[in-house]
């Protein structure tokens, strides 16, 4: 494809990426009001998140997977359409059990979009190529992620739209990035007559995984830490992902090929891929309710705290898509955006509820830095590393652990959000003399609530939220050993690698 029609087909793709990834975020500042108007529990607001991201993360190797065996095309339009049939149904459910279960179909669109662009990406242009592009995506990505609350929040406080838009509004997108692509997409099939779908491996890879994001989800609320739940159920989904491995390893054509992760860049960069995903996932999660709850500023107003986030991904990633493709050399990037993802956090761990905003928008601003500098790098280095025909596998494999590890941020970071909040309110409530039970301090309408505990709630909110980042600063730290351990990259100018003996480590060495 020319440089033209690369450009028009990349419009249309880079519109559906940006409609899959809002609909992730698009809900986190308007799910107070969605869940009151359906009258959901707790829990359901959590799973609410949850079950669109633990979708997304179980299918993505599986579509990554078939985009090796089958036409991109006629796959990337085939998620279009469930995407946009299940944003439909998500905005006519009537209680949070169907919409729950609608935003779990609508997860398998965005999985599939999301992983599938990426590759068709990667089969118009060269690696080298690709950096520059790449700038694009990351930014729409960017800006996709954290631009939803902003979104959600103004729908949300327009009356005449209401909350059922946040899903609607994909519909017209969705539909408009199908006619486009259907006109200007050209992506050669290559048709391969021993294709065999690994069934056994995709079902026992997304039990696993479903399993074990359901036991950290309800763990230490539902049940105990230690307890037979526990055994059964983290036990089961370790059983399930082992016996997945083994079959991996033995079928001739796996969902995830163990022999393209094991390698020593690839492994390096799901790491570190996994800490990016907590903060994109989990950050603009998160820090929605802790200016909504925390603060008390309006679902408009929380979304446009978040743009320094916003702002840092968008400028950084666009900006080192370009230099990459100036230099070929992708390693120094991922490091820095690494670095500065965990000081960002760092910076985050310190707030409370009356913590300066501008404390907080430079720490927001840093994170967001440091995932626009490492998001799409971490996915062109492994991409570099890999032939033409194991693009869909790679490719898949680090959006599958990226989301994996947006999932497990939501459900964990959720988890010890709810549990210091608990504490916090019950400390307040004792301090002012208020009974605990029946005081209506779990209640998530925070302006229905009396004002005396109306305060309570909103500083046991702002004061638990530091304790989630100073976690998540932990595990960025984790990234920035495995940004270390990468080898240094050199991006190559044809779209597969070139023959070349094996390089010490065990991969070939790739010619620039």
């Amino acid at each position: 494809m020319t440089h033209k029609q690369i450009l028009k087909a990349l419009s249309g793709l880079l519109l559906v990426l940006f409609v899959a990834m809002i609909s992730s975020t698009v809900v986190s500042v308007a799910l107070p009001q969605i869940i009151g108007a359906l009258h959901g529990s707790q829990s359901q607001y959590t799973w609410v998140v949850t079950a669109s991201l633990l979708a997304a993360t179980a299918a993505t190797p599986i579509w990554g997977r078939l985009a090796d065996l089958f036409s991109k095309k006629l796959l990337l339009q085939i998620s279009i359409g469930i995407f946009m049939v299940s944003s439909l149904a998500c905005g006519f459910a009537q209680n949070t059990e169907q919409l729950i279960a609608f935003r779990a179909i609508q997860g398998l669109g965005m999985g599939a979009l999301q992983v599938l662009v990426q590759v068709v990406i990667a089969a118009m242009i060269s690696p080298k190529e690709r950096g520059r592009y790449n700038g694009y995506l990351g930014g729409v990505m960017a800006v996709a992620t954290v631009g939803g609350p902003l979104l959600g929040g103004l729908i949300a406080d327009t009356s005449w739209l209401g909350w059922r838009w946040c899903f609607f509004v994909a519909v017209p997108f969705t539909m408009a990035a199908f006619v486009l692509l259907h006109r200007t997409l050209n992506v050669t099939t290559v048709r391969r007559t021993d294709v065999k779908i690994d069934y056994l491996g995709a079902t026992m890879i997304a039990a696993g995984v479903s399993v074990l994001l359901i036991w950290v989800t309800f763990v230490g609320n539902s049940f105990d830490w230690l307890s037979w739940q526990t055994a059964v159920m983290a036990g089961g989904g370790v059983a399930i992902l082992v016996l997945a491995t083994l079959v991996e390893a033995r079928v001739p054509q796996p969902v995830v090929p163990l022999k393209v992760i094991s390698r020593r860049t690839p492994a390096l960069a799901i790491v570190a891929s996994l800490a990016v995903g907590m903060a994109m996932f989990g950050g603009a999660v998160f820090l929605g309710q802790y200016f909504q709850i925390g603060r008390g500023y309006t679902p408009t107003e929380a979304g446009l705290l978040t743009i320094p986030m916003m702002a840092g991904v968008l400028l950084s990633s666009t900006i080192s898509g370009r230099m990459i493709s100036r230099s070929g050399k992708v390693k120094p990037y991922i490091v820095t955006g690494s670095l500065v993802l965990t000081a960002g956090f760092l910076v985050m761990s310190t707030m409370d509820h009356d913590t300066s905003l501008l404390v907080i928008g430079a720490g927001m601003l840093m994170v967001g830095t440091g995932v626009g500098l490492s998001m799409q790098n971490l996915v062109l280095a492994i991409q570099n590393t890999v032939p033409l025909h194991e693009l869909g596998a790679a490719s898949g494999a680090v959006t599958f652990f990226r989301s994996l590890g947006g999932t497990i941020g939501v459900s964990v970071l959720g988890a010890i959000l709810a549990s210091h909040v608990a504490t916090g309110i019950a400390q307040g409530l004792t301090k002012a003399g208020i009974p605990v039970s029946g005081s209506g301090g779990n209640s998530l309408d925070i302006q229905a609530l009396p004002a005396p505990i109306k305060a309570i709630v909103q500083v046991a909110y702002g004061d638990a939220t530091g304790h989630i980042f100073l976690v998540s600063a932990g595990i960025a730290a984790v990234g920035v050993i495995a940004a270390l351990f990468l080898p240094p990259i050199q991006l190559r100018d044809t779209l597969d690698l070139e023959p070349a003996a094996p390089a010490a480590d065990g991969e070939p060495v790739r010619s620039a």
